[in-house]
């Protein structure tokens, strides 16, 4: 049961072209934000749909793949877990994140 704890797997588009950073020893991370997509019906029969962004980190080997192949508004899924983090801004002001850290990736289809 431990492979199902701290779990998630999204299908999603990118909102942004993905942010490559590189570190001083070399090694390189990909961020972007990803949307998926819901919808229900409403006590009117109305359909609703709403999207919910995600930060999305990708580390080590994935990122040569992001680099060459993912592009803004492409559709991918991803599998990770949860991570949160916090930093100060610059008005000292703690802020709190939550990311999706990946350990796979699969592109989907074109825009």
């Amino acid at each position: 049961m431990n492979t199902l704890r701290n779990k998630v797997q999204l299908i999603g588009r990118l909102g942004q072209e993905p942010e490559i950073i590189t570190f001083n020893d070399g090694n390189k991370m990909a961020k972007f934000s990803m949307a998926t997509d819901d919808s229900y019906k409403d006590n009117q029969g109305n359909k609703i749909e709403r999207a919910y962004w995600h930060n999305i980190v990708i580390k080590g080997g994935l990122v040569k793949v992001v680099e060459e192949y993912v592009k803004k508004g492409q559709e991918i899924a991803v599998e990770g877990k949860l991570t949160n983090r916090s930093y100060d801004t610059k008005e000292g002001e703690k802020r709190y994140v939550t990311e999706i850290l990946v350990n796979e990736l699969l592109l989907m289809g074109g825009k």
